[in-house]
């Protein structure tokens, strides 16, 4: 009379079948198209790992090394669909237990979990005899396992017993294997590529030199014409001759040449106009010129020396070098914008 077991339950052999000599462990699910379920045994000692890898009894492997231990494939004509057969006589003293499992194959690249096989079990009969002496259903836990201990074959002092299990693993056959010690090989690592070394970056082309500030030159000194005096600074007479012509932007007006000291031609060319005019000078008021000698008035040029300096206002009409030039020595004399005052008095 077979026995039904619960996850957890066994059965002794000898009482269900006297002198049993020899098991048959069937295996048997209900699975969709694709699904390639495969069963497997094993061989383990006291520690609970097997023996050696070749106590690893599956599709590669068909017995173990005693021989007492053989996969037979699929059932000729029943309903199981896989069987292994245990000669109990002929294990050797090492075992301790055999452990049957059943995995997925491929499961994973296939997403193929335990939870769409319907109807697995293991049932445990008599070789000899064909009588079925144990049977257990197995039910997944969790449905996404992918190999199934069902059960196994432990010793228990002379006699042998059989324990439903239902233990699922999600990392298929591998991981039951890794579980009780063989040694599964893995795909070997990729060997390391020999680093490539990254190509010199090109030198950087040089900086080019940062250009120096840019300096309006100076306008040559202009001579000034035969039989005038000589033209004086335009923005203070005191400042002596006028040697050098700049082109000036006044605060208002339009922008025009005019004749200064070398000092004052300087600070026009390197301060943002129209804010080169010296600060107690501002923007030219009226023209002075200096104190012209009696002996000079007497003579028949023109008293315009530092007169050069016309129309400061918004006008902007010539400076006086080129009125000197406009104007002929055989001419009455003419005064123009001159203002005599003492040598102590400024420019404004």
């Amino acid at each position: 009379m077979s026995v039904a077991l619960t996850k957890g339950g066994n059965v002794s052999l000898n009482r269900q079948v006297p002198g049993v000599r020899s098991v048959r462990v069937c295996l048997g699910w209900t699975a969709g198209p694709g699904y390639d379920l495969d069963a497997s045994a094993l061989l383990c000692g006291a520690s609970g790992k097997v023996l050696t890898d070749q106590h690893f009894v599956f599709f590669n492997n068909l017995q173990s090394p005693d021989g007492a231990v053989r996969h037979l494939g699929a059932d000729g004509g029943g309903g199981d669909r896989e069987r292994i057969e245990v000669r109990l006589a002929d294990v050797s003293a090492d075992v301790q237990k055999v452990v049957f499992a059943v995995a997925i194959y491929d499961a994973a690249q296939r997403r193929q979990p335990f939870g769409r096989v319907r109807g697995a079990y293991v049932r445990l009969t008599d070789a000899d005899g064909g009588a079925e002496v144990a049977r257990y259903d197995v039910t997944p836990e969790t449905g996404s396992e992918t190999a199934m201990v069902f059960g196994e074959l432990y010793r228990n002092g002379a006699d042998w017993k059989f324990r439903a299990i239902g233990q699922g693993y999600a990392s298929g056959l591998a991981g039951i294997a890794t579980d009780f010690g063989v040694d599964v090989l893995q795909p070997a690592p990729a060997a390391p590529s020999a680093p490539v070394s990254a190509p010199a970056p090109a030198p950087l082309p040089p900086m080019p030199a940062a250009a120096p500030a840019a300096v309006v030159p100076a306008v040559p000194k202009t001579q000034p014409a035969t039989g005038s005096s000589p033209v004086t600074c335009f923005f203070d007479p005191t400042h002596g001759v006028g040697s050098a012509v700049v082109l000036w932007q006044p605060q208002w007006g339009v922008p025009r040449q005019v004749e200064t000291c070398a000092a004052c031609a300087q600070r026009v060319q390197t301060t943002v106009p129209p804010f080169y005019t010296p600060p107690q000078a501002g923007y030219p008021q009226q023209q002075v010129q200096p104190h012209v000698p009696a002996q000079q008035q007497d003579q028949g040029g023109r008293r315009f020396g530092t007169g050069a300096m016309l129309g400061a206002g918004a006008a902007g009409l010539v400076g006086g070098m080129l009125l000197n030039e406009a104007l002929s020595d055989d001419e009455p004399q003419v005064v123009v914008n001159n203002y005599y005052e003492d040598d102590d008095d400024s420019f404004f």
